[in-house]
């Protein structure tokens, strides 16, 4: 072996040196667990029996699952969630981080887009627990509707109809910042140049917007969403603070009712067998979005 081929053994050993422990780990919590449960979502595990205590059941939780009220409205209540909170949030990041870019200087702007994005490191409890009392009905939330014409607004997180907006716009609040500090960055990294030059073709702001800036911000925006749905379909802590899924099913979403059949009914198989649907549902959604982006991108 002649000195070249040695360096070259050194450098791929030391390579590997830093990547076997993350794969050991990624295999450890990543894999391993997914298979374990897998296998527990075919039986009908009571984990307070004890491991292994367990009769196997084949398919049976995955066809129960489309004849219980609970998971439906559950995965109903997660897709509605995700439709509907997504889009407006990125849509919201988008605008006012363009409007911040345009019109603020630039002490101002950091100013600004540091302040919006307090709620993002904001404890989930704590600012949850204080939209409880925001949305209660002598809330300040409540009191600026009926000031502004509505005399008798519902209440919000006890109205079967009204709580899942409610939460929704929540959530809205708590994301916004940081999806406006992405696009804020993104923005800050198209050239100037390309705005001269269509300024110079006579094209207007808004077409300006839509031809340059929104096409260009396309790998944020795809970011945004892929992380937007995963973390849609993860919501817990604020149904969990704030609703525990009523008034009813009606903010039951799919992680939360995991959680309940798992840890409070110890149906940890049939818990499984949701999380399993959860898993294929992010991975289609996923897979999706990823193909559609990047036929997007072949086509610019």
């Amino acid at each position: 072996m002649d000195q070249r081929q040695k360096r070259a053994l050194r450098s791929n050993m030391i390579a590997y040196s830093f990547i076997i422990p993350s794969l050991f780990f990624l295999v450890w919590l990543g894999v391993i667990p997914l298979a374990v449960s897998l296998f527990v979502s075919l039986t009908d595990w009571n984990y307070t029996k004890g491991f292994g205590n367990w009769n196997f059941l084949g398919l049976k939780n995955f066809i129960d699952l489309w004849s219980d009220e609970w998971f439906v409205a559950s995965l109903k209540n997660t897709l509605v969630y995700t439709i509907v909170e997504v889009p407006v949030s990125i849509l919201l990041a988008l605008v006012i981080a363009a409007a911040i870019q345009d019109y603020c200087r630039d002490k101002y702007s950091r100013v600004l887009r540091t302040v919006m994005y307090m709620p993002k490191i904001c404890n989930i409890v704590a600012s949850s627990a204080v939209w409880v009392a925001l949305l209660s009905s002598y809330g300040p939330f409540t009191l600026m509707v009926k000031a502004l014409g509505w005399k008798n607004p519902p209440r919000w997180l006890a109205d079967y109809h009204w709580a899942l907006p409610s939460l929704m716009l929540v959530s809205v609040w708590m994301s916004l910042g940081y999806r406006i500090l992405l696009y804020s960055a993104s923005l800050q990294s198209i050239s100037d140049e390309l705005y001269e030059a269509a300024e110079i073709d006579g094209a207007s702001k808004s077409k300006q917007f839509f031809k340059i800036t929104i096409p260009l911000l396309r790998p944020t925006t795809f970011f945004l969403m892929i992380t937007g749905i995963i973390g849609s379909f993860k919501m817990f802590g604020t149904t969990n603070v704030m609703t525990q899924g009523g008034p009813g099913h009606s903010t039951y979403t799919l992680v939360y009712y995991v959680y309940k059949t798992a840890f409070s009914y110890y149906r940890m198989g049939y818990a499984s067998a949701i999380a399993v649907v959860l898993f294929v549902l992010l991975l289609i959604v996923t897979a999706i979005q990823w193909n559609h982006n990047k036929q997007a991108e072949a086509n610019l």
